[in-house]
């Protein structure tokens, strides 16, 4: 449990098992919830030499949530979860998360990662933007409301960035669309932000998780490869 301004945050932490301090991976849950599928996700990242957290962002409201994707009920109460979120309250989480790590041995909060998915994508862009100083890598798979008409949407602080952004869509998004896709990669190209925009020709939102009908093995590998590659070439020493 970690402690925030708003309430304790409860979070998956997995790390190497050795004596060197290890390079922070925030990873940002998507809408359904912090749960068995993320975990083995963040262990995964961890295995390559990391200390990964995984945190409840929903904490404010309940102190767990999964979702049922059986369920009409639980689909309504994710819809009602995701509506209490926006970039500024998960750059607050993020920046407890940072100061945990911080705290904590196994750690080495000054060379940082984050990566989102769907809703959390824009999350991820948005901590870089808000810790440039020690996010070195950030990366979004379908991330939602990238480049919207919004005080708080992400490309608006892309000069801020420092790191390297990945962005990785989906062709056939109901919630990100591709033209959405394509003024982002403008914005991102105009910032002179170190990155790339990459789309993921024949796939689906949720391309990545294998929980969801939209589940492609083929691209999941790629983003596997897309994501552990930006965090070695910046993380790394």
């Amino acid at each position: 449990m970690i402690e925030t301004s708003e309430g304790a945050m409860g979070t998956f932490v997995v790390h190497p098992d050795n004596d060197a301090p290890a390079p922070v991976v925030v990873f940002l849950m998507d809408a359904p919830g912090k749960r068995a599928l993320l975990r083995d996700m963040a262990r995964r990242i961890a295995s390559n030499g990391y200390y990964v957290m995984l945190p409840n962002l929903y904490y404010r409201t309940t102190p767990a949530f999964e979702l049922d994707f059986s369920s009409k009920a639980s689909f309504e109460q994710m819809v009602e979860l995701m509506g209490n979120l926006g970039n500024k309250a998960v750059a607050r989480d993020v920046g407890s998360l940072l100061q945990h790590a911080g705290a904590d041995g196994a750690a080495d909060a000054t060379r940082v990662g984050c990566v989102g998915y769907c809703m959390s994508g824009p999350f991820a862009i948005w901590a870089a933007a808000e810790f440039p100083d020690v996010v070195q890598a950030a990366a979004s798979f379908y991330g939602v409301r990238l480049h919207v008409e919004a005080p708080d949407s992400p490309h608006t602080r892309l000069g801020e960035i420092t790191g390297e952004m990945y962005i990785g869509a989906a062709e056939h998004d109901d919630y990100v669309p591709l033209d959405m896709i394509d003024r982002f990669e403008a914005a991102l190209q105009d910032s002179g932000v170190a990155g790339r925009v990459e789309r993921y020709w024949g796939t689906h939102h949720g391309f990545a998780f294998d929980d969801r009908p939209a589940y492609d093995r083929r691209a999941d590998d790629r983003h596997w490869a897309a994501l552990l590659e930006l965090f070695a070439r910046n993380l790394q020493s």
